[in-house]
């Protein structure tokens, strides 16, 4: 397990990250890359939303990220969590900020960690530290949708299906929804359609090294649903559920 002095701080106490903040390693599938709405957050990370940013090294490497975590800031005005969940949250959040409206809810993006250090728990500290400062920043409540990491194994079981299922201890069977709900997070719902990547056949077979020649349900590694594509229309889209985890926050 973690066995190293982590330091964890924001992207605002230490705006050095801030050009070497995309270039750390990571196991991210390429077509998760192909989102156009997270256009709407990377690019301005640094400027717009340093205080949301948490950056992590450690001792005997410092200045070498071993671990990055996201999070979005926007005005929900009462609405139920989205169904287009981290799309939505990230469109919302730069409509907040474009209006100059006041936020008031916050929600996680994602949590990297280097490769070579990944399965040392280094997720769980990271979602703990994003936890404690959206507490700090005021919020009563951290949201997530959350991108199970075994469903990519099950592509064509439904998202409705594997979000709910436990294992003989009640706790989820999927490790990273365990590692949110031990956290303190509850499985709220489903967000059916949470990213959409959508490209012609041509484009896809650079993501994916797959031939996409034919029309149909395509298995792409990584993927948590098949991508849907048609010859015919030259076009290849999809569409990614997550699962809306709700922490409380004290």
């Amino acid at each position: 397990m973690l066995g190293m002095p982590l330091k964890i701080t924001t992207l605002a106490e230490r705006p050095e990250f801030g050009p070497v903040l995309w270039n750390m390693e990571s196991t991210w599938p390429v077509f998760m890359f192909q989102d156009p709405i997270a256009d709407l957050f990377y690019p301005f990370a640094d400027t717009a939303y340093p205080e949301y940013v948490l950056v992590a090294d450690d001792d005997t490497q410092p200045g070498r990220l071993v671990a990055r975590a996201c999070m979005i800031p926007y005005r929900a005005g009462g609405a139920e969590l989205p169904d287009d969940g981290w799309d939505g949250v990230v469109r919302r959040g730069w409509l907040t900020r474009e209006r100059g409206t006041r936020p008031d809810a916050v929600s996680a993006l994602e949590i990297t960690v280097r490769p070579d250090l990944q399965g040392k728990g280094l997720s769980s500290v990271m979602l703990a530290a994003m936890r404690e400062r959206a507490a700090r920043h005021g919020f009563s409540e951290l949201v997530a949708p959350v991108r199970p990491n075994m469903k990519h194994l099950e592509p064509h079981t439904p998202m409705s299906e594997y979000a709910f299922r436990t294992r003989e201890d009640g706790l989820p069977y999927d490790a990273w929804l365990r590692v949110h709900v031990r956290a303190g997070g509850k499985i709220v719902k489903v967000a059916p359609r949470s990213m959409v990547v959508a490209g012609t056949p041509a484009e896809w077979r650079t993501w994916s090294d797959l031939p996409f020649d034919r029309t149909g349900a395509v298995e792409v590694p990584g993927a948590l649903s098949p991508v849907h594509c048609s010859v015919e229309h030259d076009h290849a889209v999809y569409v990614e559920p997550n699962v809306w985890v709700s922490h409380a926050l004290h």
